[in-house]
């Protein structure tokens, strides 16, 4: 069967450009879409690889690349985004709705593996793993000062409920903690069965949570959940851990919790303007960058250079086996595309799962 050009009367094959792939990526997208022709490009999607995707009518990518109106600007034929993320706050979708571009993401691959690797954080910073390994591998076994604390007991404060929250919530249970959660929709027979209660508002899961980790979709209603207004409300000494987007919490704000003890120390997956951190000769290459860009990206490096931060390269969902669930749901999303019967649609509402 010949996979036809939507309106091309040419009947030609269509053209996948596949962002941040290898060989084995290559091999089973040939596979699987014998009648596409699939072009997979190493490097990921920014403003020079975008030129290779210019008579694409589909386009497969992580959630690090925007695809703002700029970028669509560049890709006349496209037809289709198949984001390899659940999350879906680097695509302008009201552009894409206004072209008919049809955008399907990966609602569920990563539950349990952000939840374990939240948990990750949580003990490295609770049991003073990183200065531990450190200190040992100067052939250094002296104590002091590396004095953790338990979690259980402790109390555990999830924002966002969705699945990640609960699995999450569900670790927290299985270690004896008090689990508080806030969001807007409440699952009170989860709560019953895991030892949850919800409060009605973020300031008071702030002042009664010994650690506070975020679950949060990026929107202008979750931008800087973390602010410097609420952050005053935090007890005094909590850990702040960050899985889902940096844009939940206001880096200047954190700093100075940080600097005033307020928070004892964070576990950060994710960093506000995190692009421009990762690529930094994509932002140096910028005619003007703003005052507030490259403010944040000097707060990035300042938070990178402390002893009581710990950052992961947005690595939350990398196991093998959400990989692989990634990459599943990617191909049925695009021959679901090519039977005219699109599944995993992003709409207006947000993805729960970050």
């Amino acid at each position: 069967m010949l996979i036809v050009l939507h309106g091309n009367p040419n009947l030609l094959p269509m053209k996948l450009i596949y962002f941040n792939g290898g060989p084995e990526e290559k091999a089973m997208l040939h596979k699987a879409l014998p009648d596409v022709t699939v072009e997979v490009v190493e490097d990921q999607l920014n403003s020079e690889t975008i030129q290779l995707a210019r008579d694409a009518q589909i386009i497969s990518a992580y959630v690090f690349a925007p695809i703002d109106t700029k970028a669509l600007a560049q890709m006349p034929e496209l037809e289709m985004i198949a984001t390899r993320s659940a999350g879906h706050d680097h695509i302008d979708l009201a552009t894409c709705r206004q072209r008919g571009i049809v955008v399907s993401n990966v609602p569920n691959y990563g539950e349990r593996t952000v939840a374990e690797h939240t948990f990750a954080l949580i003990l490295a910073l609770s049991r003073r793993m990183v200065p531990s390994l450190q200190r040992t591998e100067k052939m250094n076994f002296d104590r002091a000062g590396l004095t953790g604390f338990d979690l259980s007991g402790k109390t555990l404060g999830v924002i966002g409920m969705g699945n990640i929250g609960k699995n999450v919530a569900r670790i927290g249970h299985c270690f004896e903690m008090r689990i508080l959660a806030y969001d807007q929709v409440h699952d009170d027979d989860f709560a019953t069965a895991h030892g949850v209660t919800y409060v009605t508002a973020v300031g008071e899961l702030l002042e009664r949570s010994d650690i506070i980790t975020l679950h949060l979709p990026y929107t202008k209603a979750t931008h800087h959940t973390i602010n410097r207004d609420n952050v005053t409300k935090v007890k005094r000494g909590a850990l702040l851990i960050n899985t889902a987007r940096g844009g939940l919490v206001d880096t200047q704000a954190l700093l100075w919790g940080l600097n005033e003890g307020l928070i004892s120390g964070a576990g950060l997956d994710v960093l506000e303007e995190e692009k421009d951190a990762f690529d930094r000769i994509e932002f140096m290459s910028r005619k003007s960058p703003s005052y507030e860009e490259l403010a944040t990206l000097l707060r990035n490096h300042l938070l990178v250079a402390r002893d009581d931060v710990l950052i992961t390269p947005h690595n939350a969902f990398n196991s093998t086996e959400a990989v692989q669930r990634i990459f599943d749901t990617t191909v049925l999303n695009i021959q679901a595309y090519l039977a005219s019967n699109p599944i995993n649609e992003v709409t207006t509402t947000a993805a729960r799962n970050t």
